[in-house]
């Protein structure tokens, strides 16, 4: 654990890539194997569930500290992060206990089945014998909410360096299904856990926003343009009569979308397909917000089937009959899965639709009419691109609709985590409802330092209400809210949700009084 806990000081205390990859070699230089598959399931998202209640945890350390209740809340509502302010909270450690990062995560795990006594003993054990990071660790791992701030890329970069593999080749050993108490570092690093798995999806190939002129592109007749859908991208898998449906966040969405498994259950032969899995009805493709309510539900309704039918609209086809074709050009992949669809005639696997086109200009119009038909844009591929592992600049561009904006005014703060804990960097925004606020979107980026520094100034001094972390404000700062989608939603106040909202801009030169209002926000639904 201690060497983990150095890693992951290291990564905290830079923005510096190169600087994160030197940190995780030298990590997996030091770090004994099984140690490795549990840092590469950590970093990948596959942490165990919850075994211990975090509010138990809160009540253990109150215990142990004998602070009232009322400071506790205060110093969280400061630092941000309850695990962070455990930490810290906690008096020394008055042992030192030696346990590598693997064996703490059987014992985790172990937790499950036992009882409230025996996981207060295991816990108030274990921060006795751990300094602060290590606790901090420990209690993320435990409460399951260790996240870290590294990206996939960075991942397999040193991953890559650290071994010689390819890079591609690694992230389809890394994605799927395999259990860290069941997989060896050496079977993830030289991806001998590939082929038995029947489920095992791609690397998703992914595009750069359009940053050029279209003249800049080449010759016309050299790319193929589909429109860019907004819905969720996934991996439909048939091999040896088994189904499976990845998404691009690498989960197992197969029960999820049981129409789609029935339907390619019902083909014929084995392939993997990529493509937009969409809530289409009577020819009309819904508001994301629509096919949002299909996720993440442990059953489904035959009512909810039957108001959101789902369908996928293909794109590319990735594998034919154990065949990787993705060295292939983009126009042969196209071909032969043209082929594919036309042979089976499925009513839930749609081709999307190729944009036929002989001037740049003709796209203009195309694009700018492209969200009455609920799509973002349009996707630009290059007639000769394989198929890569992630983004590859000239090959895959979107280029996407001018997002909706609106002006909004600050009515709740929070404070940051990590680097920015001291900061309010968490926002909620509110617009105009006849005579009253009602809040339409939370909101984390797009301001700069400099500007965080003053909203927070403001919070400090403007602060009308405490609920916990969050600060009720005075209603007076403005700002300009980009999104990408809107639709009707029962679980808001405003009954609408934006998709993506984000901030473009301080409007100082506004004032409340001049804010947008429901009504007419609720005009942009399509």
């Amino acid at each position: 654990m201690r060497h983990f806990a150095d890693l992951i000081n290291a990564l905290e205390t830079t923005n510096k890539t190169n600087a994160k990859i030197d940190a995780i070699i030298d990590y997996l230089e030091r770090a004994p194997d099984e140690d490795k598959v549990w840092f590469i399931a950590l970093f990948t998202g596959k942490r165990p569930k919850r075994n211990v209640n975090t509010n138990l945890m809160k009540e253990w350390a109150l215990e142990i500290t004998g602070l009232p209740l009322w400071l506790f809340q205060e110093s969280y509502s400061s630092v941000g992060d309850l695990g962070e302010t455990l930490s810290l909270i906690l008096p020394p450690p008055q042992k030192k206990i030696e346990r590598s990062l693997s064996q703490w995560m059987k014992d985790i795990i172990d937790l499950k089945d036992k009882k409230e006594t025996d996981k207060k003993e295991f816990v108030l054990h274990s921060w006795n014998g751990l300094d602060y990071t290590e606790r901090l660790i420990f209690n993320k791992l435990i409460g399951g909410s260790f996240r870290i701030g590294v990206s996939d890329k960075t991942l397999i970069n040193s991953l890559t360096k650290f071994s010689g593999q390819e890079s591609s080749t690694l992230m389809h050993s890394l994605m799927g299904k395999w259990l860290p108490d069941e997989t060896s570092f050496k079977e993830l690093i030289s991806a001998e856990n590939i082929n038995p798995d029947n489920s095992k999806p791609y690397p998703f190939c992914l595009a750069y926003p359009l940053e050029k002129n279209l003249e800049e592109l080449g010759q016309p007749d050299e790319w193929q343009v589909e429109y860019k859908w907004d819905g969720i991208r996934g991996q439909i898998i048939r091999r040896n009569d088994e189904v499976f449906i990845w998404s691009r966040g690498e989960e197992l969405v197969t029960d999820q979308f049981p129409e789609i498994a029935e339907a390619v259950k019902m083909m014929k032969g084995n392939f993997v397909l990529d493509g937009e899995i969409l809530a289409v009805k009577d020819g009309k493709i819904l508001n994301f917000n629509e096919l949002q309510k299909r996720l993440n539900r442990k059953t489904l309704t035959r009512k909810m089937l039957t108001e959101i039918p789902i369908e996928v609209f293909t794109y590319d086809l990735l594998e034919l009959e154990n065949n990787d074709l993705r060295d292939k050009p983009i126009v042969a992949r196209r071909a032969l899965l043209e082929e594919l669809l036309l042979n089976e005639n499925t009513e839930n696997i749609k081709l999307s639709q190729r944009i036929d086109f002989e001037e740049w200009e003709e796209l203009n119009e195309i694009r700018e009419n492209s969200r009455a038909i609920n799509s973002e844009g349009l996707m630009l591929k290059q007639k000769s691109s394989p198929y890569h592992a992630g983004r590859k600049k000239g090959d895959w561009w979107k280029w996407k609709i001018n997002p909706f904006t609106i002006d909004a005014v600050l009515i709740y703060a929070q404070k940051g985590s990590g680097r920015r804990s001291a900061y309010y960097t968490d926002y909620t925004f509110a617009v105009k409802n006849e005579d009253k606020l009602v809040t339409i979107a939370k909101a984390y980026s797009g301001l700069t330092d400099k500007e965080i520094m003053e909203v927070s100034k403001f919070v400090t001094k403007n602060a009308v209400e405490k609920f916990g972390p969050v600060r009720t404000v005075k209603a007076e700062l403005v700002f300009e809210i980009a999104f990408e989608g809107i639709g009707f939603s029962n679980r808001h106040k405003s009954g609408v949700a934006l998709r993506f909202p984000r901030i473009v801009r301080w409007r100082k030169d506004k004032t409340v009084d001049e804010i947008d209002t429901l009504e007419e926000i609720k005009k942009l639904i399509q």
